[in-house]
């Protein structure tokens, strides 16, 4: 009987040349968007998705001095939209992830659109999640924004599988599927009239395997929730959901201590975690390799409300 392959065995055998032709796209998306709009913004929630997007957005402009070194500023912001139910380790990552970098950091929070009375919630524990529209509209329509760069990928759900690179929103933030523009041959049409803006999304044609490639590769810092952790969990509903303030256990739930990590991270109100010994990237690719269900089926609760969840909350001005 042969033995089981190692991950030290299997890494090796990966061809990793196609993440440099989805880097170079990338960079040259990036590039685009910082030459076609004039208030441009990248998207940083800590998430791994976003930590990939300005690790690339550093590539396309600024020094590199050599082992993940790099010198000068980013031409845009950085823009977070906080629920004020993030997990405390993401928040105190994006920080420290900001300073080390020196760069500029717009928050928009859910708590100030609730006070400004235009998210209501239907009670004190309802999940934020959905209500970052609101937040997000009012942040861009606050800054001027033009263009928002995001993390987002095609593969994530069948919502974003719709997605063009450059994709348009109304003057009402909203994204009309049926009214996408054609993007042959890599031209983007950019233009928007007064009041609309874009999204734009260099890593659309990525794949949460990619994501985990690159990030071995490039040695990116991530927050400490993505590996390995034990945490107190209750299963429902075929997730493994946390156990914090904002999400007790239900009568007749047991709790349960679990070695768990996140595959994407979001408000606690509706992120779970995966059972995994993964404790570096290189273990996780071992575990994206057999994973059958993509991170979002397997971990947020939001999607899972019906099949079109995603698609609403998108036509609304959700990213």
């Amino acid at each position: 009987m042969n033995a089981p392959v190692s991950i030290d065995q299997l890494l090796p055998e990966l061809d990793h040349r196609h993440l440099d032709w989805l880097e170079e796209e990338a960079i040259f998306i990036l590039r685009e968007a910082a030459a076609a709009f004039e208030r441009p913004a990248l998207l940083f929630s800590g998430g791994k998705d976003s930590c990939v997007v300005l690790r690339l957005a550093e590539k396309a402009f600024k020094n590199h001095l050599g082992n993940g070194v790099f010198k000068g500023r980013l031409p845009f912001p950085l823009v977070h939209v906080d629920t004020g139910h993030n997990f405390p380790e993401v928040i105190e990552f994006r920080d420290r992830r900001v300073a080390e970098m020196g760069e500029r950091l717009v928050v928009g929070h859910v708590e100030d659109s609730i006070r400004r009375g235009t998210v209501r919630l239907a009670h004190p524990l309802e999940s934020r999640n959905g209500h970052q529209t609101v937040t997000l509209l009012e942040t861009i329509e606050e800054h001027r924004f033009d263009l928002l760069i995001g993390g987002a990928r095609r593969d994530e759900e069948k919502a974003r599988a719709k997605e063009r690179i450059f994709s348009h929103r109304d003057s009402f933030g909203q994204w009309q599927p049926k009214e996408q523009r054609p993007e042959l041959w890599t031209l983007f049409n950019t233009r928007i009239r007064p009041g609309e803006h874009m999204r734009a999304f260099p890593i659309s044609n990525w794949t949460e395997l990619d994501v985990w490639l690159y990030i071995a590769r490039e040695n990116i810092p991530l927050p400490s929730l993505y590996y390995a952790h034990e945490r107190q969990v209750v299963r429902r509903k075929g997730l493994l959901v946390p156990v914090t303030e904002l999400t007790p256990p239900q009568p007749g739930e047991e709790v349960e201590t679990v070695q768990v990590r996140f595959r994407t991270v979001g408000d606690m109100t509706c992120t779970c975690p995966v059972e995994s010994t993964a404790i570096n990237a290189a273990e996780i690719v071992a575990e994206t390799l057999k994973a059958t269900v993509s991170e979002r089926g397997a971990t947020r609760m939001d999607d899972r409300t019906s099949d079109a969840s995603m698609e609403r909350r998108k036509k609304e001005g959700y990213f």
